[in-house]
């Protein structure tokens, strides 16, 4: 007959089945410089391959995003002609379409699915947020357009809807200069805008650069912390910054200077939250060279509780200036429980054995 331990941990699994826990998952790269998707192991930094191979029209992809359908979306291009985002689908990187275009969007970056069924945007060098059908990519209207003033929407970059639905931008402090072109001429922000009004304010002003830098300050990629609920910014120019999603306040800055070089000879691209709760970045370094190529990926991790840094790899020639990052669809992967639930099972089953000895 069972122990009253061993049953009860079986009802423990049984409410937890092994399938729902979360699993092992490999990160998926945008190559800005390779016009590629590589797919990477985030505890081992070892290259598993290509995800999505360069292909006609795929130039400089940018933000990496799943869609409510489970596919998965890609900002790509560099001039009027050749910007849109792609669909692919989210398991094995096959193309499905080109998903959005036209609007007037130029360089797309970051891009985002709202709660009005909409897919918004960032057109970089036409300083807008495009609005697309998230059912047929068809253009809808321009969300917010740049004035040329300061505290504007002045190259727009990362987009996310947070917790209290308003959408999150972060500009680079860019102005598109009617060229094609850009001028840095204003301050690298977070705004906050509300959705149904349409109406925005700056939610976190530029602060001072990492000591690391080269004195400015770029916001790239935004992302909410798992575990606080804290809004996780990444600074192109050598860092991460962590703010109250209430009042905005910077809470902690994590220093990315993995070459530890000063001025820092990397810059960093996104972020994302692992299956695990670590934060993970990706960056390239501008000075390390092998055979004669630079701006070779690395891809960091850090704790956000504590900020330990720990650099799972870099100088990895497969990586080429990197600046997308997203964990990929865990369907693809085997269904192992991370070690914390493992441990909590553990403790469980110990808890429950002294509890039947007792009993005895």
């Amino acid at each position: 007959m069972k122990s009253s331990a061993v049953l009860a941990l079986s009802s423990l699994t049984a409410l937890v089945p092994l399938s729902a826990l979360p699993a092992h998952a490999a990160l998926l790269v945008g190559n800005t410089e390779g016009n590629n998707i590589i797919e990477i192991d985030e505890q081992t930094g070892t290259v598993l391959g290509e995800f999505i191979s360069p292909f006609d029209g795929f130039e400089s992809p940018d933000t990496l995003a799943y869609g409510p359908d489970g596919d998965l979306y890609i900002s790509s291009g560099t001039t009027l002609d050749n910007s849109a985002i792609y669909r692919f689908d989210g398991h094995s990187g096959q193309l499905i379409d080109k998903f959005a275009t036209g609007g007037g969007l130029l360089r797309p970056y970051g891009l985002a699915f709202g709660p009005d069924e909409l897919l918004y945007v960032s057109s970089f060098r036409s300083d807008e947020i495009l609005r697309y059908s998230s059912t047929t990519g068809a253009f809808v209207d321009v969300f917010a357009a740049g004035n040329g003033t300061q505290d504007g929407l002045n190259g727009p970059n990362g987009l996310l809807f947070g917790p209290d639905g308003a959408l999150y931008v972060t500009t680079q402090g860019s102005v598109a200069d009617g060229a094609g072109g850009i001028d840095f001429l204003f301050d690298s922000q977070v705004l906050k805008y509300d959705v149904t009004s349409g109406v925005g304010q700056v939610f976190v002003p530029q602060p001072e650069p990492f000591p690391s830098s080269f004195g400015f300050v770029s916001f790239l990629g935004l992302a909410v912390g798992p575990e606080d609920g804290d809004l996780y910014v990444s600074d192109f120019a050598n860092g991460l910054r962590r703010y109250d999603f209430g009042t905005g306040s910077e809470k902690a800055v994590y220093d990315t200077n993995y070459t530890e070089t000063f001025p820092s000879s990397n810059f960093i691209g996104s972020l994302a939250f692992g299956p695990d709760d670590d934060l993970y970045t990706v960056g390239f370094d501008t000075v390390t060279a092998v055979d004669g190529v630079t701006n070779l990926g690395a891809l960091l991790k850090f704790d956000p509780a504590s900020g330990e840094r720990t650099v799972v790899t870099s100088a990895v020639e497969a990586l080429k200036r990197p600046i997308g990052l997203i964990f990929k669809s865990s369907k693809d992967s085997a269904a192992v429980p991370e070690p914390g639930i493992l441990a909590g099972l553990a403790v469980a089953l110990l808890g429950l054995g002294r509890r039947a000895r007792r009993e005895a």
